[in-house]
């Protein structure tokens, strides 16, 4: 049984999605469908890219993954298979997968060649289904995809240190379900460059002096809880992924506000460290 996943930015409020799973399930009737995320921001590529980069890694060697964000098919925006960590890929070469993969250490990739027989208005649909039903059925790539020399090549925009390596400036990269902001900021580069200096993030005019490893680090239950500050209080912590987020504790996006919102950011907003 084969496991094929599905990442795109189509929402759940029109029916694509779903004629996607049917079409699916009559053409690799034996695979499982399990959803990414359908909630990518419209055309986001960096956004698409972090999703899926913090999520194939634990689905076992072998699964297919299906990526429906800017998809149309175009001179510049070729339709790729890739081969990358013994998994597959299929989407459209438009920088989501240099942004994935590591030193562009794929394994192989291929520009999909079959629309010569497939009428199309919806790629996903009527071309990635169909690769993906071919490798589900232990197909061979070389069958549906002619070899490429090489993906698009588009380097992440990462965190920029000052000469005197007193100031390190990241952006907001993406934007979760909670409101909670993530940044380009990584841990390791950030200990690098920190040493075991002091130093404060700032971001619009919220500051912060300390950076916990979970949201629960962040909260001192030996005080009662009717005295402690707890929710609402703005955190700045490494998540599960290794990057910098900035979040406010157990915070209501739809009552009282959240991170984004609170504070004021929005993709791609500045987030500058001083260091002392």
């Amino acid at each position: 049984m084969s496991i094929i996943t599905l990442t795109t930015d189509f929402g759940h409020k029109d029916y694509f999605v779903s004629v996607i799973k049917a079409a699916l399930l009559q053409e690799a009737p034996l695979s499982m469908i399990i959803d990414i995320s359908h909630e990518i921001s419209p055309f986001n590529h960096t956004e698409a890219a972090y999703i899926l980069k913090n999520a194939f890694a634990n689905f076992p060697k072998g699964t297919i993954h299906i990526v429906g964000v800017d998809s149309e098919l175009t001179p510049e925006n070729q339709h790729v298979v890739m081969l990358y960590n013994g998994h597959f890929f299929i989407g459209a070469n438009n920088g989501i997968f240099a942004l994935i993969i590591e030193e562009m250490k794929y394994e192989r990739i291929g520009e999909i060649n079959i629309h010569n027989s497939i009428v199309s208005t919806f790629p996903v649909l009527d071309v990635f289904v169909k690769v993906a039903a071919h490798l589900a059925r232990n197909g061979n790539m070389d069958v549906v995809a002619k070899p490429m020399e090489k993906l698009k090549e588009v380097v992440a925009i990462r965190p920029v240190i000052n000469e005197a390596k007193t100031q390190l400036i990241g952006s907001v990269i993406y934007i979760d379900n909670f409101g909670n902001v993530v940044t380009n900021i990584r841990k390791k580069e950030f200990l690098e460059v920190r040493k075991t200096r002091p130093f404060t993030i700032s971001v619009q005019t919220v500051k912060f002096n300390s950076i916990y490893n979970s949201y629960t680090e962040a909260i001192n239950f030996e005080i009662p809880r009717k005295n402690r500050e707890e929710e609402g209080k703005k955190i700045a912590l490494w998540n599960a992924a290794g990057h910098l987020e900035l979040s406010i504790y157990k915070s209501n996006p739809s009552k009282v506000g959240s991170a984004k919102s609170l504070f004021g950011v929005d993709f791609r907003t500045s987030i500058t460290i001083e260091f002392e």
